[in-house]
């Protein structure tokens, strides 16, 4: 059973007139006929009684045409579900960023998104950089955004944004006052710093490594799961931790941080997606919005 052969059933009943509904459908009146004779052999029924030169419908015509109009408006019903999808009438977006891009970066760019497409829904989780890439690649996410790089050849990555750390220390911290840092001393001090697997840590432990300094050399005092705590383990305590430009500006501005001479190179924000996963016109919509 097709659905081109429901409306010629349903066009044939409701006009209960062979010619009319094939000329309403743009057939001709002995297609339509085939149409109606290759259902009822196929099920084994009767539609319709032949009266002379007329049609009636017969009692499982009756019973069937109902079924029929409601599978038919339940089809058109999904075509116009498939059309705002693709016109961008209705869906959502399911995101998963890490912790600095979702709290500092994003918002901005959700508020834009929303303002351009406001019949679409944005689903927004955050994490770290690990937590995001898994979400991407089991398909709970349909876009990723992440601080630095990953290996998960499942996904695309593509670079829309630089930042870069800051090592900040409170002003009564002894190394506040110093205008140069030596790898010795960083093994000597006392840091707070995110959890394994944000991006955060890896890009800092990567920058320590092309500067000779061992990551494992410094004294983790204790690991945090968010840049807040980590701020404010920073401004209470003497102790030092490496943040995202964007998270300490305000509070370097403030005079509450003190940013060491510790110079890293850029890391990137990256948006992530599945390179092989059916990519929804919403999702495209904001991805294509990155790259403007």
């Amino acid at each position: 059973m097709t659905l081109e052969q429901l409306r010629v059933f349903v066009a044939v009943a409701e006009r209960q007139h062979l010619t009319r509904a094939a000329e309403t459908l743009h057939l001709t009146p002995s297609a339509a006929s085939a149409s109606i004779r290759t259902l009822e052999a196929r099920y084994g029924v009767r539609f319709f009684h032949r009266v002379g030169r007329g049609i009636e419908l017969t009692e499982t015509g009756r019973l069937f045409l109902g079924e029929a109009q409601a599978i038919l408006a339940r089809a058109q019903a999904a075509e116009l579900v498939f059309s705002d999808l693709g016109g961008l009438r209705r869906g959502s977006v399911a995101v998963h960023a890490s912790q600095t891009i979702a709290s500092y970066w994003l918002p901005p760019v959700l508020v834009r998104f929303r303002q351009r497409h406001p019949a679409l829904t944005v689903r927004l989780s955050v994490g770290n950089t690990q937590t995001v890439a898994e979400a991407v690649a089991e398909g709970i996410a349909d876009l990723g955004f992440i601080e630095g790089d990953i290996d998960e050849p499942r996904l695309a990555r593509h670079v829309i944004a630089h930042d870069r750390l800051i090592v900040v220390v409170r002003p009564s911290h002894p190394w506040a006052a110093l205008e140069s840092i030596a790898p010795a001393m960083f093994a000597s001090g006392p840091w707070v710093m995110r959890e394994q697997g944000s991006g955060t840590r890896s890009a800092f432990e990567t920058a320590l490594a092309r500067r000779a300094i061992a990551p494992d050399m410094l004294k983790v005092t204790l690991e945090l799961p968010s840049n807040e705590a980590i701020l404010a383990a920073v401004q209470s305590a003497p102790v030092a931790g490496a943040l995202s430009e964007l998270v300490t500006r305000p509070h370097l501005e403030a005079g509450r941080l003190v940013a060491l001479p510790f110079e890293m190179p850029p890391r990137d924000y990256a948006v992530l997606r599945h390179k092989e996963r059916y990519q929804t016109r919403a999702s495209q919509a904001l991805e294509e919005m990155l790259t403007e």
